[in-house]
């Protein structure tokens, strides 16, 4: 691999303002992309920026907003003329409460931010991604592969998410579109409650970034779906 084998290359990263997303964001500024910085807060996403090696642009962007989405899709096609690489990272907790004592506001939340999110950015930007190839790789999570007692609402927005991945990479794999799934388990970041845990045995965001550049940089004949990642030690 060379040095920098995405130079030249876009990169857009919802949820880029902290944790996982600025991993993944230091991660392919590293690799010699232009990344796109998303989320719903500027200030995050300029403290990102400042910390990454190589030019960036920070677009503040809310993915349970359909327009939101695509302004950002028209500024990328105005600013840079093309988008090779998507990362479907936002995404939203909940675990604190059996399914059944919900509030229903807090079940949209999660659904509209973890699914709907990806949906309206895969419906966005994949038109980009169709003019030159590229990747799509959206972060998931054990919790969509295993039951979550008290987390039923973002369980089932994993699981979706998954199940979205497999059948999105049938649809795009013709058209040089690489699509593929990570799926974490419990990570080192402010989204979910670790009490008990030794943290310095938990994942970190840098785990799962390094297997974003891993993904993003196969040999072109190939592709990895789906990736588990879990800690070399339980925590």
């Amino acid at each position: 691999m060379t040095s920098n084998p995405l130079a030249g290359q876009t990169a857009l990263i919802t949820g880029a303002g902290r944790g996982i997303g600025a991993a993944i964001a230091a991660s392919l500024s590293a690799l010699g992309a232009t990344v796109v910085l998303t989320g719903r807060t500027r200030a995050h996403l300029e403290q990102t920026a400042r910390a990454l090696p190589a030019p960036s642009e920070v677009m503040p962007c809310d993915v349970q907003d359909l327009a939101s989405v695509e302004q950002v899709a028209a500024r990328i096609r105005q600013t840079f003329g093309r988008l090779d690489i998507l990362i479907n990272n936002a995404g939203i907790g909940g675990f604190s409460s059996p399914l059944h004592k919900l509030p229903p506001e807090q079940w949209d939340a999660i659904l509209n931010t973890n699914l709907r999110g990806v949906f309206y950015c895969i419906r966005a930007f994949t038109p980009l991604l169709l003019e030159r190839g590229g990747h799509i790789v959206n972060i998931s999570s054990l919790a969509g592969k295993n039951a979550l007692p008290n987390g039923a609402a973002y369980s089932a927005s994993k699981w979706g998410l998954n199940g979205l991945t497999y059948s999105v990479a049938e649809e795009l794999r013709a058209s040089n579109i690489r699509v593929s799934v990570v799926c974490p388990g419990s990570v080192n970041t402010e989204l979910s409650p670790h009490a008990g845990k030794d943290h310095s045995k938990m994942l970190q965001p840098a785990d799962v970034a390094h297997v974003v550049a891993m993904l993003v940089t196969q040999a072109p004949r190939s592709f990895a779906s789906e990736v588990l990642l879990r800690p070399s030690q339980k925590p």
